[in-house]
């Protein structure tokens, strides 16, 4: 009796098997968000990094001695809003920065044809009371310094470099006369060149900024968020914009949730309720320290007893993330985006597999100056595209993949994923790494 109450207590203590636990996409811890005044000492202290060292740099790349830019009050123009400092926020009447280039190795001069300085990043030089008129003050500044070629913006291919407007330009022309409008230049690289470049102190902090982004997807594809049976996918889209306010930050466009269902031909999304056994895409974009996030990832919705995604769909993540080596394997400083796209699909086909590739920049803002690498509906050589890849650069590596899922008898989803790079003229790097697992909702 003794001995079979021992075996049966030994049986009692012995652990019980647990069920698997549910293996998928780490999810990112929420970085520390700066409030208001400790943001606009960082905008400030970078804006002057950049005005002193980029605008330099670029004038003297693009042989000008004078860069104008001209914006007025709730019409900005695409540059001059990102030189303001953070206290300044908007233009003011009408604005007008004149960057010069004395030569010589000597600093280029900053003014605002204005009565007011700009957080004493440009010098004010504009007395009404003296000058009544501010485009004659402007042709006076012009014609003391005497520079050869005077550079504003203007493009038909990018609206970032086409900030002169024409009642501007017909107000400048009368102003300057013959003589110093020969001298005046159309520019789209300036423009372009200042956006785009990214400085060391900008991707010391970048990471942060992605991660913040990658934290919200993160929770948004969570349990804490997704009921299967019950959430929809726009009551995800919403739960994003109220995370977005609540921290203070900006979304830069209205984010994107939809699903990919066995036995559906296309994704679903408004107010289709998520169900077990969906895959659910995403497309969510953050501004913030005046920097752009643009991530697209996946998700998957446990079935009672499952621990993680069927194979078909991991696999087609990885056929995605092989897209991906494909393209930022074949970045090279200096050629085209449509040179970059050409190899990227090349050897993304050798290798077996169905991509779409629509990349572009990404910095100060979320679709930024720049090359075009495809579109997704175009994956041709482009006009947009015909720019040139520079280093210090930051990309959205946007892409698809389209790949049959054995488990869902054979039928082809695209697996579309986005994540943010930079390129420092040799490789290319993720800024705060890219997605490699399903993230899992549900399960035990």
């Amino acid at each position: 009796m003794i001995a079979r109450f021992l075996i049966a207590a030994a049986l009692v203590a012995l652990p019980l098997p647990l069920p698997a636990l549910a293996q998928g996409a780490p999810r990112a811890d929420y970085p520390k968000v700066l409030d208001m005044r400790a943001r606009a000492e960082v905008e400030n202290r970078i804006l002057k990094e950049r005005l002193d060292t980029i605008v330099p740099a670029i004038m003297r790349e693009r042989g000008v001695d004078m860069w104008i830019l001209v914006a007025r009050e709730n019409f900005e123009e695409p540059v001059v809003a990102t030189m303001l400092d953070a206290e300044s926020l908007a233009a003011r009447r009408r604005t007008i920065l004149v960057f010069h280039d004395p030569g010589n190795s000597r600093p280029v001069e900053r003014f605002t044809v204005s009565r007011y300085g700009l957080g004493g990043l440009f010098d004010p030089a504009w007395v009404p009371e003296k000058q009544p008129d501010q485009w004659t003050r402007l042709a006076e500044i012009v014609r003391e310094r005497n520079p050869k070629r005077v550079a504003i913006n203007s493009s038909k291919l990018t609206a970032y470099a086409d900030g002169m407007t024409l009642s501007a330009w017909d107000e400048m022309s009368a102003a300057f006369g013959p003589e110093l409008m020969r001298r005046v230049v159309r520019d789209e690289v300036l423009a372009v060149r200042w956006l785009e470049t990214r400085t060391p102190a900008e991707m010391k902090m970048y990471p942060e900024i992605v991660r913040l982004a990658h934290a919200m997807i993160g929770e948004a594809f969570s349990n804490k968020v997704i009921t299967p049976g019950k959430t929809t996918t726009d009551d995800v889209v919403w739960w994003y914009r109220d995370k977005v306010a609540s921290l203070g930050l900006t979304a830069w466009f209205q984010p994107s949730v939809s699903i990919s269902r066995q036995g559906e031909a296309k994704s679903l999304d408004g107010d289709t309720v998520i169900q077990k056994g969906d895959m659910l895409w995403t497309d969510f974009g953050i501004t913030y320290l005046r920097l752009s996030t643009d991530t697209q990832q996946n998700a998957y919705v446990l079935k009672d007893g499952e621990t993680q995604a069927p194979k078909g769909l991991r696999d087609g993540l990885a056929a995605n993330n092989r897209v991906q080596d494909a393209l930022t394997s074949n970045f090279r400083a200096g050629d085209t985006g449509n040179a970059v796209l050409a190899r990227a699909r090349a050897a993304a086909i050798a290798q077996g597999l169905k991509p779409s590739i629509y990349s572009h920049p990404i910095g100060y803002h979320g679709h930024g100056a720049g090359p075009s690498i495809g579109f997704w509906d175009n994956q041709n050589p482009d006009p947009r595209g015909e720019g040139k890849v520079h280093p210090n650069t930051a990309w959205s590596i946007e892409l698809s993949a389209t790949a049959p899922v054995p488990e869902w008898g054979g039928q082809e989803i695209g697996f579309k994923t986005e994540e943010d790079a930079y390129f420092d003229g040799r490789r290319v790097t993720y800024i705060d790494g890219r997605q490699t697992e399903l993230y899992l909702i549900g399960g035990n």
